[in-house]
């Protein structure tokens, strides 16, 4: 009998041990979050992001769909507005951020004057666009 009692006392202890260990990781865990959270909010306002960005002069156009190296063009699709030879673009991408006139626009390998929403028009570009960029027009 009195080895079945220490039996139980050694599961007991056991016990206790194991849930001790549970409450100092537990513990731990917290303090890390609630070191985390301590740190300054870096989060802004609606009104702190549109004031710290700044405005863009001209409007989206559209988006570069594609673009061929070796006769430095970009394939862009309208999206909205009009397009014509001699209106100033803006590219703007992830690496990409540069300004240019229209002097050559091609629609099907036919050169066009102007391009209206929902063409998909060539244009000879100056520097590498990439899929994906904006195209705003200034």
């Amino acid at each position: 009998m009195a080895k079945k009692k220490a039996r139980q006392d050694t599961s007991t202890r056991k016990k206790a041990r194991k849930s001790a260990r549970r409450a100092k990781t537990s513990k731990k865990k917290l303090t890390r979050k609630a070191a985390r959270s301590k740190k300054p909010s870096v989060r802004k306002s609606k009104v702190a992001k549109a004031a710290a960005k700044p405005a863009m002069e001209g409007t989206c156009v559209g988006e570069v769909t594609h673009y061929f190296p070796h006769v430095n063009a970009a394939a862009l699709k309208i999206k909205k507005g009009e397009l014509k030879t001699g209106d100033l673009l803006y590219f703007k991408g992830h690496t990409t951020d540069f300004k240019q006139t229209i002097e050559s626009m091609q629609i099907d390998h036919v050169p066009v004057q102007q391009a209206g929403r929902g063409a998909e028009v060539g244009i000879q570009v100056k520097e590498r666009a990439r899929q994906g960029d904006k195209v705003y027009k200034l």
